[in-house]
């Protein structure tokens, strides 16, 4: 994989505290490092005035998609996918939880089909303080996925992850998760299909206003992982 141009989708759901802070910050570096990019950003049906916000942007390489009702993260993503012209994408958080300069980490392993980071290799590390219970919380998913489909990557859902346009376009049209749980289908599906995959550590922010609800996102994406081993049985990955 070469860097020639890449496509950032950007997920944001009553994202108005950090949006276009996070667009911003991405179009900047981007320019900067002369990177020929678009940034598409997919309104998840935010009830705040994300969307308003988003249309005071005028820069003609960010696009806006709008999804009239809340869909999920997973659709938003698959939305996003359909939409990208450029050789390689890279999906990232709302938030900014990531910043967006880690990309220059991933450059060295742009030969991998995906990269993604992750934040429970040794070297990554929280720049503000994690709390202790999302900290089990995320042990025990990623444990568990492990465990039953995603064999030897430590974090499957860390939202910062860069795919081939075209390993992208062969993975997401069989992607049957809406929601949190989707990144998991889509790794399964690389590993599946037999894409490579390299692990990046990261440094992150925890932002305390995350849509992640522990309990809640958990249970759900416990559930996700019994239908994709569901969808497995009836062969619909086949």
């Amino acid at each position: 994989m070469t860097m020639q141009s890449l496509s950032v989708i950007i997920p944001a759901y009553n994202a108005a505290k950090t949006i276009i802070k996070t667009v911003a910050a991405a179009a900047k570096f981007l320019k900067e490092k002369k990177i020929d990019y678009e940034i598409i950003v997919v309104d998840d049906g935010s009830r705040d005035n994300t969307r308003e916000l988003l249309n005071t942007v005028s820069d003609s390489r960010i696009r806006i998609l709008v999804n009239q009702n809340n869909r999920g993260k997973g659709f938003s993503i698959k939305r996003g996918v359909t939409e990208t012209t450029k050789d390689c994408i890279l999906m990232t958080d709302a938030d900014g939880a990531v910043p967006i300069e880690t990309l220059e980490n991933f450059l060295p392993h742009l030969n991998y089909d995906i990269i993604i980071g992750s934040k429970a290799l040794q070297s990554s590390k929280p720049l503000t303080r994690y709390p202790r219970h999302r900290r089990c919380g995320t042990f025990m998913l990623n444990f568990l996925t492990r465990l039953f489909l995603v064999k030897g990557i430590t974090d499957t859902q860390c939202g910062f992850k860069i795919l081939r346009a075209e390993t992208a376009k062969k993975i997401f049209p069989k992607q049957t998760i809406n929601r949190f749980g989707f990144d998991i289908e889509i790794l399964y599906l690389a590993q599946k299909y037999g894409y490579r995959i390299k692990e990046i550590p990261v440094h992150w922010s925890h932002n305390p206003d995350s849509r992640v609800k522990p309990i809640r996102d958990g249970l759900e994406i416990l559930v996700d992982l019994i239908k994709i081993k569901i969808n497995e049985f009836k062969k619909i990955y086949d």
